[in-house]
């Protein structure tokens, strides 16, 4: 995923409901607590937006060809998956703010973060490189989303938090005990969805497919809640610009994430 110098501080990260609050109370509710887990909501990030353009191929930007195939996927689940809710970041060619994006995750209590890209190789034209690849949070970087984590804990902003939770210290040993389960938590939900989706798309698509990566991507620094970014393909290789741009390509490529939402619901809910 290439980003021009002058908007390489943009990013399409996107912060999640944190259930810390949760785990801080005595709801019996609370999947801690021996309750199941509600797997309820999907945030599709469509990548890019606006004056944002990203990748471009010989005749496509990344930034349309992403939000094309994320307003399918939002159809797919909402047709396949009535039960599940599927928020959009954007639905348009706009450019969308980190902390809109953050707050659209937010007051929708994502479950899971799907961002959708295109990969682009250095060679300008005439690129050789192909295949998808699926990131996952870099947890090198544990210490941002540490603090992301506490930033965007929902109990801070009830008006009545203090009565509900009690003596309850963010900088607490409890505390980031709990802050580190959620932590690795997430990495592990986030790296079984992006080994589901990889999965499919190498096995049912026969795409080539360069793996699960963990990497320090600003997509998904902020991210509170289980996060995969998927690079669809190269969009400055001609057969895959072709492919992502078709109706065929892109209706392939959703097929495989909700079989693997799918996959990932049941997997979870087991849990």
């Amino acid at each position: 995923m290439t980003l021009p110098n002058k908007i390489s501080k943009f990013i399409c990260a996107v912060a999640g409901v944190v259930l810390i609050a949760t785990l801080c109370s005595f709801n019996s509710q609370a999947d801690t607590a021996g309750g199941p887990f509600r797997f309820h909501t999907i945030i599709i990030d469509a990548g890019h937006g606006g004056k944002d353009p990203g990748a471009h191929g010989a005749y496509s930007l990344e930034k349309n060809v992403a939000l094309a195939i994320a307003l399918k996927l939002q159809r797919a689940i909402q047709e396949q998956m009535p039960e599940m809710n599927a928020v959009m970041t954007r639905n348009s060619d706009k450019f969308i703010e980190l902390n809109e994006r953050a707050r659209i995750a937010n007051s929708s209590k994502g479950n899971l973060f799907i961002s959708i890209h295109c990969n682009s190789s250095p060679v300008l034209k005439g690129s050789k490189e192909k295949g998808v690849l699926l990131l996952v949070y870099g947890f090198h970087r544990s210490e941002e989303q540490r603090e992301a984590i506490r930033e965007n804990a929902s109990i801070f902003i009830e008006k009545d938090y203090k009565e509900k939770y009690g003596d309850y210290d963010p900088n607490s040993p409890s505390a980031s005990i709990v802050l580190n389960n959620y932590m690795l938590k997430y990495r592990k939900q986030s790296i079984l969805f992006g080994s589901l989706v990889n999965e499919e798309l190498k096995t049912t698509d026969n795409r080539r497919s360069l793996g699960v990566k963990e990497q320090g991507v600003l997509v998904l620094a902020h991210s509170a809640m289980p996060a995969v970014l998927v690079e669809t393909g190269f969009i400055n290789n001609a057969e895959e610009e072709d492919y992502l741009n078709s109706e065929e390509g892109q209706n392939a490529i959703v097929r495989s994430i909700v079989r693997a939402v799918k996959a990932y619901k049941v997997k979870t809910s087991a849990n």
